[in-house]
């Protein structure tokens, strides 16, 4: 990581999670001697998000990042969503991803070739989720979307889009994920 910060590149950690109807309840308050009641609709998956965790520098704050779709993440939407993380962070990046089929899709791969100036690509192991920093962010956002009735896909979409706002203004949280994933920032 210090030879892409001597280069000038962001180092940056890319995930993916979704938000759906069928999220995990939390504790909640109901009148004494009344069970809660909260009203779902049942479905799968209904918003996917692309998740950049940007590491922090000297001089910059961490950053968190993220484009929004509906269903699940296909090939076709992860140079998308580089292409707007690139151009939101105003440097060349250094991604460190998993082994997603989206990822090692052909069509990522041949995108990520025709921009080398841009990206440089590094690999998580196979499954070593406490080693992605950006896994902190996903669970955050889950936490704080615990209990939330949406009326639809829109309305689920815009929290989710709303909570990592919120989390973006909380770099000390950012931060500490780094530190729970064992990286010095």
């Amino acid at each position: 990581m210090a030879a892409a910060r001597r280069s000038g590149r962001a180092i940056g950690f890319l995930d993916e999670t979704g938000s759906t109807f069928r999220a995990r309840l939390g504790t909640t308050w109901a009148p004494i001697g009344t069970a809660p009641t909260l009203h779902r609709l049942s479905r799968r998956r209904e918003v996917s998000s692309i998740v950049l965790l940007v590491a922090p520098t000297q001089w910059r704050q961490p950053q968190v990042l993220a484009r929004h779709f509906e269903g699940a993440i296909h090939a076709e939407q992860v140079p998308f969503a580089l292409r707007y993380f690139r151009q939101r962070v105003g440097r060349p990046l250094l991604i460190i991803w998993d082994h997603l089929a989206a990822h090692r899709a052909r069509q990522v791969k041949d995108w990520l070739a025709r921009h080398p100036d841009d990206f440089q690509v590094e690999w998580l192991p196979s499954y070593a989720p406490e080693l992605n920093p950006e896994e902190g962010c996903n669970s955050w956002v889950k936490g704080r979307l615990l209990n939330a009735l949406p009326r639809d896909v829109a309305e689920l979409h815009h929290l989710t889009r709303s909570e990592f706002r919120r989390l973006q203004r909380r770099p000390r949280v950012l931060r500490s994920l780094f530190r729970q994933a064992r990286l010095r920032v």
